[in-house]
């Protein structure tokens, strides 16, 4: 690994897929190579039918330091945060979009970028010592990864404002408080998040997608459009192998074994 260039590692651990952002000398700062491979990664984890869920962490004592602006300030106005029509956009904002389930494990410094790549996560596992900011104003531009929509969604328009437009640092309790995270650990995170990463995947695939799909719906276009198309979400899943191994397993009183089928 340069000190230049990040890169992510990946890891299949059955139908998990680890993601860990190993730029650790720059405390994980996202620089334009970084950007592309996670992007890259997910994307990998999208195309595959085995894997299940995927966690992102990080490898060294910092989440990410949020965006390396030394490298990426020239290339922001050329769209280093556009990504091509086949590639997983990490943030969500623009591009192909994710279909199946992320979760984040958050340790020491989470700042910007890395905020809002866990308010595109599904759930979040921070340490009780993680530090939070979203300081874009302090560096004379704006949050452009999301948080500016999902902060707000998320935490309420004066809870959000009050971060967004002071750049001002909060903990982890904080963060628990708003609704940006699902937990606090005493323990590492990503033991965490595997945990809960494992139960996703011991779910039914199919019918985890079609309930994120249909989350997400409710939040683009509201729940009336999310309650129309309920059945479109429901109807294919009534007609898998998988609904009816569900059946079986609470018949036979034992685990299920879903194929994604």
């Amino acid at each position: 690994m340069s000190e230049q260039q990040g890169r992510v590692s990946r890891e299949i651990r059955g139908h998990l897929y680890l993601i860990g952002l190993d730029r650790a000398e720059k405390r994980n700062a996202f620089d334009s190579h970084l950007i592309q491979d996670l992007s890259l990664a997910l994307t990998e984890y999208e195309d595959d039918p085995s894997l299940r869920c995927a966690v992102i962490f990080a490898h060294g004592e910092h989440f990410t330091a949020g965006l390396d602006l030394v490298e990426l300030q020239p290339k922001l106005s050329s769209g280093v945060f556009d990504f091509p029509e086949t590639q997983i956009n990490p943030w969500g904002t623009t591009s192909r979009q994710r279909k199946k389930p992320v979760v984040v494990a958050v340790q020491g410094f989470c700042f910007t970028a890395g905020i809002e790549l866990m308010l595109n996560a599904d759930l979040v596992v921070a340490h009780a010592d993680a530090q939070f900011a979203q300081m874009e104003v302090q560096r004379g531009i704006l949050p452009f990864g999301g948080a500016t929509v999902r902060f707000v969604q998320t935490a309420g328009w004066h809870k959000a404002m009050r971060y967004l437009l002071t750049g001002d640092r909060f903990d982890a309790q904080t963060a628990l408080e708003m609704n940006l995270i699902t937990e606090i650990s005493a323990q590492a995170p990503l033991e965490r998040a595997l945990v809960f990463a494992e139960a996703i995947a011991q779910a039914a695939p199919l019918a985890v997608q079609a309930t994120l799909a249909s989350a997400q719906e409710g939040i683009a276009q509201g729940s009336s459009y999310a309650f129309e198309h309920l059945s479109q979400h429901l109807q294919p899943l009534l007609h898998t192998q998988d609904v009816q191994e569900g059946v079986m397993a609470m018949l036979q009183r034992r685990a299920p074994n879903f194929q994604g089928k």
